[in-house]
């Protein structure tokens, strides 16, 4: 039998998603730095769709579209702030969706790892197009001072080739 965790830490850990969310699409990213710990990764791999050995790798283990840690994530973030955000010029205009949230303990009593599916739909300026990205995230989430902080994300997106440049976080 898998084990699990209370309702109320399942409801806490959606909680904090879609306040993170929230934050992402208010464009709030300094709120949204703060619900980090400083030890935090967040790795988006390239999706593997040929070459030998594809059905047993989906993701590759040595291309990203992002491999961050928490001071480059910061540094993106104050650059946000700024003139030279080139890909977020205009601003992007976002709707974050995070559904199916799925909670299991780990070894450490004061983490978590917690899946959970996303959305995100982006427009641009006055332009009529738009980009959807769709995928899988996989997270760490710490109490830290009892507050969630997020700790590790892997995303894992359904797409093998970017419709754009990325200024995003998912």
């Amino acid at each position: 039998m898998t084990p699990t965790v209370s309702t109320e830490l399942e409801l806490q850990c959606a909680r904090f998603l879609y306040l993170e969310a929230e934050y992402l699409d208010d464009r709030r990213f300094r709120d949204w730095l703060q619900l980090m710990t400083e030890d935090m990764t967040y790795e988006m791999p390239v999706r593997v769709t040929r070459g030998f050995g594809v059905r047993d790798l989906e993701f590759s283990e040595s291309g990203f579209h992002m491999n961050e840690r928490f001071p480059t994530l910061a540094m993106r973030v104050e650059r946000l702030y700024t003139e030279r955000a080139y890909a977020e010029d205009p601003p992007s205009r976002t709707t974050r969706m995070v559904t199916n949230v799925r909670v299991q303990p780990r070894a450490s009593p004061s983490e978590v790892d917690v899946k959970s599916n996303f959305s995100c739909y982006r427009a641009q300026g006055d332009a009529t197009e738009f980009d959807l990205f769709t995928g899988e995230r996989r997270d760490v989430l710490r109490k830290v001072d009892g507050e969630l902080r997020l700790a590790a994300r892997r995303v894992l997106l359904v797409h093998t080739t970017l419709p754009t440049n990325i200024g995003l976080f998912f």
